[in-house]
């Protein structure tokens, strides 16, 4: 179980939030774009602090929930073998992008990078078409009229509103 965790991790989400933010620093080092990072007596630290914290906690939640009770991860060769809409699912049908842009979120503002910005906004983007030409379209073939039902009831992004 440990090993799957890992792995699910190290797969996708340390890859988006992890390497290609290091590439960005490393490539816009020296130049105007170079990233200026907050220092922990300065509010921008604290306030990059409560993003970057939320996106690593619903990470953590969405994968151990592809473990636990979907029985695989996020991974395309170690799938979930059931449908997950339990915790954050319920809410939205994409909660473990969204903890990854909180988390580049907070990775911007804490190093203040105008680069890395524009890497949030591009992952978004670029999963905004994703996930309706490619995931959604794997989900209804994996699990039929179950995935219909949770997708035709569950938005893709933000909660709705109760009430």
């Amino acid at each position: 179980m440990r090993w799957r965790l890992i792995r699910a991790l190290i797969g996708l989400p340390a890859t988006e939030v992890v390497l290609v933010p290091a590439i960005i620093l490393w490539a816009t080092h020296g130049t105007n774009l170079a990233a200026d990072p907050t220092s922990p007596n300065e509010a921008w630290f604290w306030l990059a602090l409560v993003p970057l914290v939320a996106g690593l906690c619903l990470l953590s939640w969405t994968v151990a929930l592809f473990l636990r009770s979907g029985k695989g991860t996020p991974l395309r060769w170690d799938p979930p073998k059931t449908l997950v809409i339990r915790g954050p699912y319920r809410h939205v049908r994409n909660p473990m992008a969204t903890g990854d842009i909180l988390i580049l979120i907070g990775e911007s503002l804490l190093m203040r990078s105008w680069p890395l910005l524009a890497w949030v906004l591009l992952f978004f983007v670029v999963h905004s078409i994703y996930f309706p030409l490619v995931e959604e379209k794997h989900l209804e073939e994996r699990f039929g009229d179950d995935y219909l039902f949770y997708k035709a009831n569950v938005p893709r992004w933000l909660p709705k509103r109760r009430g």
